[in-house]
């Protein structure tokens, strides 16, 4: 098992988490997020002034998926929330060594 982290553009989520349903990925956690990446934030106008917005506001999903489907979710992930400008996002893989389902504390990929 593997946990799925995105931190994708807030206005492609519903686009992405319609695709990945699609694939038959339903459980995750979202949360609104903000950072920022190698572009350091962006300059914006307002009223005829310049201001730098440090911190961008982002969406982060949190899923944990069986090996065989992570590649399917970067791919659709990457396809769906691709803009083509800087600032579309990351994904971070990480390893899970067990799930459990506190309900009926079923283990592993039955408690997904």
């Amino acid at each position: 098992m593997k946990k799925v982290e995105a931190i994708i553009r807030t206005m492609r989520f519903e686009d992405v988490k319609t695709a990945l349903e699609a694939i038959g990925v339903e459980s995750m956690t979202v949360t609104d997020v903000k950072g920022r990446g190698k572009q350091k934030g962006i300059t914006q106008q307002w009223r005829g002034a310049e201001y730098v917005v440090d911190m961008i506001p982002k969406t982060k999903i949190e899923m944990v998926v069986d090996d065989p489907l992570v590649e399917k979710v970067v791919d659709t992930i990457c396809t769906v929330a691709n803009t083509g400008k800087i600032g579309d996002g990351k994904i971070f893989i990480i390893p899970v060594e067990d799930a459990i389902r506190v309900r009926t504390r079923e283990r592993g990929t039955t408690a997904l």
